[in-house]
């Protein structure tokens, strides 16, 4: 399967959007839940910085070639979530989260298998972009 240009473009704004959830999941930052159950990475903060992540997969959508070490950031990024992710998942029982609030349980759920789905993204563009410069 090729992947074209206006299917990268999309993946970076669908990429964006995921990360925008964060406002639902979290209530607006309200949500003390999310924070409660991993403060180090969950802080309002942190969430705070996932929208702004995703801001930036969004700025960069049509422009993606132009910045390839940049994708190689985001990957680098989704990488290091998908694995603090399995850590929290191999150390906490995500049934404590949905016991205390559903939309916290559905993060916590989700959040990494969406980490690396973009994970493999940013990393076959990141590599595609590498090949066109090194054959130019």
């Amino acid at each position: 399967m090729t992947l074209t240009n206006k299917t990268i473009t999309k993946g970076f704004i669908i990429a964006g959007l995921m990360n925008a959830t964060v406002l639902i999941f979290s209530k607006l930052f309200t949500n003390s839940t999310i924070p409660e159950f991993d403060p180090g990475i969950m802080s309002n903060f942190g969430l705070l910085m996932i929208f702004i992540w995703g801001l930036a997969y969004i700025s960069i959508a049509k422009n993606y070639n132009k910045v390839r070490w940049l994708v190689g950031v985001f990957a680098v990024e989704k990488l290091i979530y998908g694995c603090v992710w399995i850590n929290w998942m191999l150390n906490n029982t995500v049934s404590d989260v949905y016991e205390r609030d559903i939309l916290a349980g559905l993060f916590y759920s989700i959040y990494g298998m969406n980490d690396w789905v973009f994970f493999i993204f940013f990393l076959v563009v990141f590599v595609r972009l590498a090949k066109v410069k090194d054959n130019s």
